[in-house]
């Protein structure tokens, strides 16, 4: 089979405005951004909002493994194979982060036959989004540091500023960083560090922002620092927000792009789960659902992660009732969390099938706690057995689970219309009574503890002496009543990266709390998760090449 980049090159795209047509868009309100992309305008987005909203559907999957799971490639399958079965659908993406695409992770254009395009382009620079989102970053950044230097006149302690740099890169190196070393004129020397833009503040507001004036009030309560008095320094008080919002303003129009069947996908917003909420923007999903009868949108890395943040955080702050969830899980992934090594997977191996399956298990259980209706999907390979596709169905139906196979990656829509029957069938037959895992007023020490047993299986929570005194901060901040952020690894329930399966008798350690106070939640460290990545021994950007034509190769 040709690779992904190779289909994509190869298919045959529409222009821009004949997806915005299809979709009922008018061309008026697209500003294009070459022959393939567009962003939606500010006017006809508010026009939107007088549209009844379709059904919110979620594509999430289990825990990740090296043999690849195929979320993204599932949820743009699922919405051609809907569209072709005649209901109007749209997808609601994340867009790729360049730390992942040169790394070793690959992009989130979905892959094979069930792929966004243009491909290259979302990958790389797209339409800009998070160059804004970086450079309003830094702009804060470089603004508290200038008041520092120019009398310091809010009294902010350099020992206290909390506020980090961002850029769009995996950079191990950068993560802890000494600035200001030189001259007098050349700023005050500090430690100061680095986090991935995916993962900066920035990012988590730009996609839980309504529009621009949510936007501005979300970036007033950015905390950069404390005071020599230990009191909270905002945004606001540097006076930066109004310069952040005008980098933002063009930005935060959610990207209108097409799947390879040529149906409207809105890409826009990108953190990463593992670190961040890990959903796309709001205004994209709500979009979404304002241009189809079915929204299908997405939430990064494993239901522990994505889904859970997606329910407890962007649903919640957002006001979204989903409708039902897809579950996705292949074969070889479980295989390997029954023990089996990589190389060994597409052997028929029922007994480590058996053993690994419990991951899928919890993953129902959790799913199922926040009363929305599940099906699972099994993203097919074609070293799949019966015997091993049978006992995964009958795993999936005893646990009152809807179970379809996938094969959208060599199909495109035709090899998701199983799945599409199940989800219209669900929509049609059973009622979500969708609510989050806890109340807003529980205390954030309750929150975490809930999450750790709930959702984890942890029989406990125990906390480091600095996240200990930052719970009480935060109290006393009255942030208490704040979702919370859970900062894990993604490879694992537990937040031990090589636990897998379903652990059980482990306690998850918070390493460090804080506040992300514009985007309305408080952030929660657990073990050596890393919030600026590194590159492997051997970068995906090794193999990336431009021909003397300009076509770009190697990108997955």
């Amino acid at each position: 089979m040709k690779s992904d980049i190779e289909i994509a090159q190869e298919a045959e795209k529409l222009r821009i405005e004949e997806v915005a047509e299809k979709a009922g868009i008018p061309r008026d309100s697209l500003e294009f951004y070459g022959k393939y992309k567009a962003k939606l305008s500010e006017e006809y987005l508010r026009e939107l909002d007088k549209k009844e909203d379709g059904k919110l559907v979620l594509v999430t999957a289990i825990n990740p493994t090296p043999a690849g799971e195929g979320k993204t490639t599932t949820t743009i399958g699922l919405v051609d194979a809907l569209n072709r079965r005649g209901v109007k659908t749209v997808a609601a993406l994340r867009e790729p982060s360049l730390g992942p695409c040169f790394g070793i992770k690959g992009g989130a254009a979905g892959g094979g036959y069930a792929q966004v395009v243009p491909m290259e382009e979302l990958n790389l620079h797209f339409t800009g989004d998070f160059h804004a989102i970086t450079s309003a970053n830094n702009l804060l950044a470089a603004m508290l540091d200038n008041h520092i230097q120019q009398g310091n006149e809010l009294g902010i302690d350099p020992r206290s500023v909390v506020w980090k740099r961002c850029m769009d890169m995996n950079d191990r190196v950068l993560r802890n960083i000494v600035v200001g070393l030189g001259r007098k004129p050349d700023g005050m020397p500090r430690e100061d560090h680095f986090v991935i833009s995916v993962a900066s503040e920035i990012m988590a507001i730009f996609c839980l922002a309504d529009d621009l004036h949510d936007l501005k009030e979300r970036l007033k309560k950015i905390i950069v620092a404390y005071n020599f008095k230990g009191q909270p320094v905002t945004a606001e008080d540097l006076k930066a927000v109004g310069a952040m919002a005008a980098l933002l303003v063009d930005a935060i129009k959610p990207n209108l792009i097409q799947t390879l069947e040529h149906n409207p996908a809105i890409v826009h917003g990108g953190p990463f789960a593992n670190i961040a909420h890990g959903c796309n923007s709001v205004r994209a999903t709500k979009a979404a659902m304002k241009l189809g009868d079915i929204a299908v949108t997405e939430a990064g890395f494993g239901a522990d992660l994505g889904a859970e943040k997606f329910f407890d955080i962007k649903c919640r702050k957002a006001g979204l009732h989903p409708d039902a969830v897809v579950l996705v899980a292949t074969i070889r992934a479980l295989k390997y969390n029954g023990g089996i090594p990589k190389d060994q997977l597409k052997e028929e191996d029922l007994d480590a099938l058996k053993r690994g399956i419990v991951n899928l298990e919890k993953h129902i259980e959790n799913l199922k706690k926040y009363k929305v209706p599940v099906i699972v999907t099994l993203n097919s390979f074609d070293t799949d057995t019966k015997a091993e596709i049978a006992f995964v169905e009958s795993f999936c139906k005893e646990r009152g689970a809807e179970f379809a196979l996938s094969e959208v990656f060599a199909k495109g829509g035709e090899g998701g219309l199983a799945l599409a029957d199940k989800v219209i069938g669900i929509l049609k037959t059973k009622k979500s009574d969708f609510a989050p895992l806890y109340p807003d007023d529980l205390p954030l020490e309750q929150k975490i503890e809930t999450i750790a047993r709930e959702i984890y299986g942890a029989d406990g929570v125990s906390y480091a002496p600095a996240a200990k005194k930052e719970l009480i901060k935060l109290k006393d901040l009255g942030m208490d009543s704040l979702p919370v952020c859970m900062a894990k690894t993604q490879y694992s329930l537990s937040d031990n990266a090589k636990a897998l399966g379903r652990p059980s008798g482990f306690t998850v350690n918070v390493r460090e709390i804080y506040p992300s106070a514009g985007a309305g939640f408080v952030v929660a460290v657990l073990g050596n998760i890393m919030t600026m990545p590194g590159l492997p021994k051997h970068p995906a950007a090794e193999n990336i090449d431009v021909t003397d034509d300009g076509r770009i190769v190697g990108l997955f």
